[in-house]
């Protein structure tokens, strides 16, 4: 949960960027990119309390039940174990509705068998041979006595797809460039920075590879190419890895979210190219060498262990424990494996191997003290721990259940800085060096256990790592993890400090103020769940998880740890699917009770202990606003609100999220009925914007991006200009229209302007070499925007323009030419308005400036530091107020580091006030007339168009 973060929010230029919310299938789906809860569930409405026997639990989304309980079906007991799963499903197609169970369609993604003769078979769904993403079906069976029955199904299978599944119109080129630009955005901090002196503008550091065209299941069905982004983060220099789904009609990114599950709350993955194979190493082993040497090392915390080690063929001792082999077959069975990677790069540690990586070399078996401050020690005694721990209580072998290696690169560094994270990756956990505070991260057990049940999740229900499934899988790993840490290490559950996570990690502190999460904190959906966009924290899956782990660790305190550990690994095992939520892992967890023969008073304990967390259906319903709701569920991703002239413009989809992005336009004051102002032709609608008079838009076609507009009181739409790469920052007043246009080429921005009334298209900064703008703001002709030049000397120099359309004549403000970096404008009659850092202390905070149109009487609205300092990140201003989006900088994730929203005066006299106090996300401002102020808010879960005619003041 802490990490080291300079900025972050759910965007790219200014105020025009993406959000989503909502929960259910029409969650992370349907809104797949505002606020959060989640990836969407087909059975989010389900009933509260846990089906009887023989009980049907039907979805909501799809005529497949999303539950059934308490079968026996006798079903083929030779062949294999998906055949006879595919072959009840047809033998019930009348319970089932599933039309095609053939392995083409349905295709198995393995089997996996416990004690008892327990069977359980994943399968992928997939619609005319295109995969569905979140589509898994998972069957229940026992076999015993040459027989083999049918105990129970549970998943999301999609019946109300039908689409037309040929090639995309989007080519893959087109589609990874609007995916690198669509992660670009998310990992802006606001600001355009300058280089060093003597250096060039950087340029994006991100970079596509086309996966599988992927169906979403959103209504009957979203065609889409799958892009995976890899780079390093500009702000901090961590890893990316983001997972992008670009429309196949229009090429518009309708969803992302991370590729790597974090123990803490910032996003990293792999942005290198190194080879994704393990080194050969790690999977050889030469004939005669001895398999287990034993060893000794020292732990963090003082005590003395016992390590396996490996002695190789020209023998060196190796952090490779063989020892979980079979004695018979010791070629065959899990290892693991410890490297050092003290000094690698994170973005060179996930999702790749770095180059000449090597496995720990102790040159004795008793490990010296470099072994224990390095974390190697803590790395490889607590991954043998975590093994044993899954293999004495549920047999289950390895991470993967079919005795897989165990992979952990200890004491990676990020842009060469201590790295206080640790996170697995997809095949290996990952520790950081740790530093100040901070001890290397694989110091606590339990840490370790988060990392290596995160592996668990991925071979099992395969949550995805946004929103509430997202939170799911981190309270899964939280749960286990402490666990593993309590039982390895002798701690009672009775502990005051049992329901600490990371306790262990910090050098000074003690466990309490160290603690990155506790699971006794008694967080509840209704006082504590969080909207946020999936720019912050996936969408909450750090931010959320205690809700969902706090119930999983009451019940463990209440029933024992023994049966409550079956029924969680159970309900992850044998009942989860990829796109669950909180209501739906309850549901689980109760029929996985049911089915180890809990007693009444027992399942009375589990429900209980998810009622006092406020998991039950309809929870969403009971979180409240201080705002008024113009819109509600518009179920939009990667767009935004404009208003002026007493008007609003906004993108919106239907309730399933199943349509296109259409842009509406209604009145701020929430009177009166929204007028669909775009056509219905497949595209999607985005960036609106209007002035009260006329309405803009961006529509997103798979061959270009045409920029729209039409008069507010009706008329012809019309194209005033079109481009071939993403935009964003669209803007409009009178016969003025501006936005950022992205050159793919070099990944640089440049402000792009329209006079509708003559015609002339241009840019501000004439395109000349080595000049980047963006941000830009419009006023009578005039256009704001942040620039990036040369100098005398050629060393790029940001400041502040006003481009004058009438006479072409430029107008610099007052920006101190030693800035670190400037941030949106916004221009009025009286004046220009922008972001300001001038100081080097990467704090986060930022000033905001205004100057008059002529570049006089310069004005700190709010300072850079002291009282009223603002951690500023986008503004939008009218003539009356300044409205200032904050995103502040933490060592994690909480709601006071979601993006919130200011508001001052324009001459900063009395100070900034809270515009509201709603405790989720507050995205994509914009201002109206007078004090009035509109945004998408994520407070409800669901991504609402909402506003304040005033602020609240003090929250």
């Amino acid at each position: 949960m802490r990490t080291s973060v300079r900025r972050r929010a759910a965007g790219s230029q200014g105020r025009r960027t993406g959000v989503v919310v909502g929960q259910g299938i029409a969650a992370l789906l349907a809104t797949a990119g505002l606020m959060a809860t989640a990836v969407p569930a087909a059975h989010a409405d389900t009933a509260a309390a846990a089906p009887a026997a023989s009980d049907t639990t039907p979805g909501s989304e799809t005529d497949t039940p999303s539950l059934v309980t308490g079968l026996h079906e006798e079903v083929a007991a030779t062949g294999s174990a998906a055949d006879a799963a595919r072959g009840h499903l047809k033998a019930k197609k009348g319970r089932y509705h599933i039309a095609d169970t053939s392995a083409k369609d349905l295709t198995s993604v393995g089997t996996s068998t416990e004690k008892g003769g327990k069977e359980t078979v994943r399968l992928q769904q997939k619609y005319k041979g295109v995969e569905v993403l979140g589509g898994q079906y998972v069957v229940r069976m026992t076999r015993k006595d040459g027989k083999r029955a049918v105990t129970g199904t549970s998943g999301n299978y999609f019946t109300k797809l039908k689409l037309d599944t040929v090639a995309p119109k989007v080519s893959e080129k087109t589609a990874i460039e609007r995916a690198v630009g669509a992660v670009a955005a998310k990992y802006s901090d606001g600001l355009l920075r300058a280089p060093a002196k003597g250096q060039k503008a950087a340029e994006a550091d991100f970079k596509g590879t086309a996966g599988a065209v992927t169906i979403l299941p959103q209504g009957t069905g979203v065609l889409t190419r799958h892009i995976t982004v890899t780079g390093t983060n500009p702000a901090d220099g961590s890893a990316v890895q983001q997972e992008v789904y670009i429309d196949g009609h229009s090429g518009f990114p309708v969803m992302q979210y991370s590729g790597i599950q974090t123990f803490g709350a910032q996003n990293t993955a792999a942005g290198a190219t190194q080879s994704t194979a393990a080194p050969a190493d790690a999977s050889t082993l030469p004939a005669g060498d001895e398999l287990v040497v034993k060893g000794s090392g020292v732990r963090y915390n003082g005590q003395k262990v016992d390590v396996n080690l490996y002695k190789d063929i020209t023998g060196a001792l190796q952090m490779i424990d063989y020892s979980k082999r079979a004695a018979d077959s010791p070629y065959q069975g899990p290892m693991i494996a410890t490297y050092d990677a003290r000094g690698r790069e994170a973005s060179g540690a996930s999702g790749v191997w770095p180059v000449g990586i090597k496995t720990f070399r102790p040159t004795s078996p008793e490990l010296g003290e470099d072994y224990t401050n390095s974390g190697a020690v803590d790395a490889h005694w607590a991954a043998g721990k975590v093994y044993d721990y899954y293999k004495n209580h549920f047999g289950r072998n390895s991470l993967d259940g079919k005795d897989g290696a165990i992979y952990s690169l200890v004491g990676v560094v990020s842009n060469g800085q201590p790295y206080n994270n640790a996170f697995w990756d997809g095949t290996k956990m990952v520790y950081g060096q740790g530093g100040g505070d901070y001890r290397t991260f694989s110091a606590d057990t339990d840490v370790v256990g988060h990392e290596m049940t995160h592996g668990v999740v991925t071979h099992t229900a395969n949550l995805v790592y946004a929103g509430q499934s997202g939170a799911m899988n981190e309270a899964l790993a939280d749960y286990f993890g402490n666990a593993i840490d309590l039982e390895a290490n002798g701690q009672s559950m009775d502990d005051p400090d049992a329901g600490l996570l990371g306790e262990d990690l910090c050098t000074t502190l003690s466990p309490r103020e160290c603690a990155l999460r506790d699971l006794n904190d008694g967080a509840t959906t209704s006082k504590n769940f969080i909207g946020v966009t999936y720019g912050g924290d996936s969408g909450g899956v750090h931010l959320n998880s205690t809700i969902f782990s706090g119930a999983l660790w009451d019940m463990r305190q209440d029933l024992g740890s023994e049966l409550a550990d079956q029924i969680v690994y159970r309900a992850l095992s044998a009942y989860m699917t990829p796109l669950d939520g909180f209501t739906e892992g309850r549901a689980a967890v109760i029929a996985a009770a049911q089915e180890l023969g809990a007693t009444k008073a027992q399942l009375k304990i589990v429900k209980r202990s998810f009622d006092a967390h406020g998991i039950a259906p309809g929870w969403e319903k009971a979180l409240g606003v201080d705002t008024d709701t113009i819109l509600s569920k518009v179920n939009i991703a990667g767009t935004g609100v404009g208003a002026g002239g007493g008007k609003y413009a906004v993108s919106r989809s239907n309730e399933d999220g199943s349509e296109p992005y259409s842009v509406w336009l209604g009145n701020t004051s929430g009177k009166g009925q929204p007028q669909l102002v775009s056509a219905n032709n497949g595209d999607y609608n985005v960036y609106a914007d209007t002035d009260g008079k006329t309405v803009v838009w961006a529509d997103y076609a798979y061959d270009a991006v045409r920029i729209m507009a039409r008069p507010v009181k009706g008329g012809l739409t019309k194209v005033i200009d079109g481009v071939g790469s993403n935009i964003s920052g669209l803007v409009v007043d009178g016969d003025w229209v501006a936005y950022t246009a992205t050159n793919p080429q070099y990944g640089v921005t440049n402000v792009r302007y329209v006079n509708m009334k003559t015609g002339e298209v241009g840019l501000v900064d004439g395109g000349r070499p080595a000049r980047i703008s963006g941000l830009p703001s419009v006023k009578d002709g005039k256009i704001a925007y942040v620039a990036l030049a040369p100098d005398s000397n050629g060393d790029a120099v940001l400041g502040v323009d006003v481009f004058d359309g009438a006479t072409h004549a430029v107008t610099h403000m007052p920006v101190d030419p030693n800035v670190m970096g400037v941030g949106q404008t916004a221009i009025t009659d009286d004046g220009v308005f922008w972001i300001e850092d001038d100081d080097a202390t990467d704090d986060g905070q930022a000033a905001v400036r205004r100057a008059n149109l002529d570049g006089s009487n310069p004005v700190t609205v709010t300072p850079e530091a002291g009282e009223g300092a603002l951690y500023a990140y986008s503004l939008t201003a009218s003539d009356d107020v300044v409205n200032v989006s904050t995103v502040m900088p933490a060592t994690w994730w909480a709601n006071d580091t979601m993006m919130k929203l200011y508001q001052v005066a324009p001459d900063g006299k009395g100070g900034p006030q809270r515009v509201s106090c709603n405790r989720g996300e507050q995205a994509l401002a914009s201002a109206d007339e007078g004090t009035r102020v509109l945004w998408l808010d994520g407070t409800t879960g669901y991504t609402n168009l909402v506003k304040r005619d005033r602020p609240a003041g003090t929250c």
